[in-house]
C-alpha cells in the first residue's frame, strides 16, 4: 500500500473497531443492569432498542451525505458525536429514560462508520477485498474487546466507568484523524457493463441476504454474554477452582464472548483473501451454509461444547462479511458506493435491530436456548436467498463497477 492507502486503512480500521465496540458494551452490562435498575432482562434489553435501530436506519442518509461531502468529514463527526454520547450515558446510567436517550446518540453517530468507512476503502484502496478483510478483523477486535473490557471495568469501578471509557476512546479517534490526513479518490462515473435492471435485481436479492444476516448478527451478539452466563455454569465452576484466576460469573461470561469474537477475526482474514482469490458468490454461500448447523448446536450445547460450537458459528457468521462487502462493491457504481453501503447497513443493522425484540419475545415465550433455534431458521433463509442470488447473477461478469 502507498502512504495514502495506509492512512485510509488505519483511520477506517480504528473506526470499525469503535463502531462495534460502541454497540457491544451494552450487552455485557445487561445482567448487572438488571440489578442496578431493578428491571428484568426484557426491560433492560428494551433500553437499547433505539441505539441499535438508529445505528442501522441512519446508515442510508449518512451514505448520501458521504457521497455528497466525502467520507472523512463524516468519520470525524462519528468520533466526536459518539464520544460525547458515551460520556452522557456514564452520567445518566441510573435514569433509564436518559440513559436510553444517550445510548440512542451512540447508535446515531456510530451509524456513520459503515457507509463512510467501507465506501472509502472500496474506492481508495487497490486491493479492496484484502483491505476489507483487515478492516473486518479490526471490527472483530472491537467485538472481542468490548465484552471483556466492559466486564473488567464494571467489576473494578462500576457501570458508569465503562461509558466514560467508551467516550474517551471515541474522542481519541478524532485526534487520530487529525494526525493521519488522507486524500479521497475522485468519483468514477463511467457506465457499468451491466444494465441498470440487472444490477438493481441482483442488489435487491443481495439486500434480502444482508437483511437476514443482520437479524442473525444482532440476535446473537445482543444475547451472547447473558447466554454464556446462564448456560456455562459447569465451566465457570471449574474455572473458579483456579485460585490464580479470580473472577465473577459476569466477567467470565464476557471473557468467553471476547474469545469467540477473536475467532471471528480469523474468519474475517480468510474471508477477505477468499473474496479476492475465488468466486465471491460461492464463498458467500459456503460460509453461511457452514454457520447453520453451528447455530443449531448452540441451542443444545452447554459449558465447553457450547464454547466450541459458538466459536464455529462466529467464525463463519463474521467471516463472510468481507465477501459480502466485496459483493456490494461489485454490484454498485462508484458514484453511489457510500449510499450502497448505507442501504446495506440500514437493512443489516436497522431491520436487524428488531432482533432485540425477537430475542426478548422468544426468551419469554419459550426459553433462552430457543433463541438459537430461531437463528438457525434465519441461517436457512440466508442460504436459500444466496442460492437465488447466484441464479439471477449467473450471466454477470464479476468485477467492481
Amino acid at each position: 500500500m502507498n502512504p495514502n492507502e495506509r492512512n485510509i486503512l488505519t483511520v477506517t480500521c480504528f473506526g470499525h473497531f469503535m463502531s462495534h465496540f460502541n454497540m457491544l458494551v451494552f450487552p455485557a452490562l445487561v445482567v448487572p443492569l438488571t440489578a442496578r435498575l431493578d428491571m428484568d432482562i426484557t426491560g433492560v434489553l428494551a433500553l437499547s432498542f433505539w441505539m441499535y435501530l438508529l445505528f442501522g436506519i441512519t446508515a442510508l442518509p449518512w451514505g448520501f451525505l458521504s457521497d455528497r461531502f466525502g467520507a472523512r468529514p463524516l468519520l470525524f463527526i462519528f468520533y466526536v458525536g459518539a464520544g460525547i454520547s458515551g460520556l452522557g450515558a456514564a452520567f445518566f446510567m441510573d435514569s433509564p429514560p436518559a440513559f436510553a436517550f444517550c445510548l440512542a446518540g451512540i447508535g446515531l453517530f456510530s451509524g456513520i462508520y459503515h457507509p463512510a468507512g467501507l465506501g472509502l476503502i472500496s474506492r481508495g484502496v487497490a486491493r479492496m477485498s484484502v483491505a476489507l478483510g483487515y478492516n473486518g478483523m479490526a471490527g472483530n477486535a472491537g467485538l472481542a474487546a468490548a465484552p471483556v473490557l466492559t466486564g473488567v471495568v464494571n467489576h473494578l469501578w462500576g457501570g458508569p466507568a465503562t461509558y466514560f471509557f467508551l467516550g474517551g476512546l471515541n474522542l481519541l479517534g478524532a485526534l487520530l484523524m487529525l494526525r493521519l490526513p488522507s486524500v479521497e479518490p475522485g468519483k468514477d462515473r463511467k457506465a457499468s457493463s451491466h444494465s441498470s435492471g440487472q444490477l438493481a435485481l441482483a442488489f435487491g436479492v443481495l439486500c434480502v441476504c444482508m437483511m437476514l444476516g443482520g437479524v442473525a448478527y444482532r440476535g446473537t451478539t445482543v444475547i451472547l454474554p447473558s447466554y454464556f452466563e446462564f448456560r456455562s455454569t459447569g465451566l465457570f465452576e471449574r474455572l473458579a477452582e483456579l485460585q490464580w484466576l479470580p473472577m465473577s460469573r459476569n466477567v467470565g461470561a464476557t471473557a468467553l464472548t471476547s474469545l469467540v469474537f477473536l475467532v471471528g477475526m480469523v474468519g474475517q482474514y480468510f474471508g477477505g483473501h477468499a473474496a479476492e482469490r475465488f468466486e465471491p458468490r460461492r464463498g458467500y454461500l459456503l460460509f453461511h451454509f457452514l454457520a447453520l448447523p453451528m447455530a443449531l448446536g448452540m441451542a443444545y450445547a452447554t459449558d465447553a461444547p457450547l464454547l466450541a460450537v459458538t466459536m464455529g458459528y462466529l467464525l463463519f457468521l463474521l467471516g463472510m462479511q468481507p465477501i459480502e462487502n466485496t459483493l456490494v462493491a461489485y454490484l454498485t457504481p462508484d458514484s453511489l458506493r457510500h449510499s450502497a453501503y448505507g442501504a446495506k447497513f440500514i437493512l443489516t443493522f436497522g431491520v436487524g435491530a428488531l432482533a432485540v425484540h425477537l430475542v426478548g419475545w422468544v426468551e419469554k415465550a419459550w426459553a433462552l436456548p430457543a433463541v438459537f433455534l430461531a437463528m438457525a431458521a434465519v441461517s436457512a433463509g440466508i442460504v436459500l436467498s444466496i442460492a437465488l442470488l447466484s441464479a439471477v447473477t449467473r450471466s454477470m461478469r464479476w468485477q467492481a463497477s
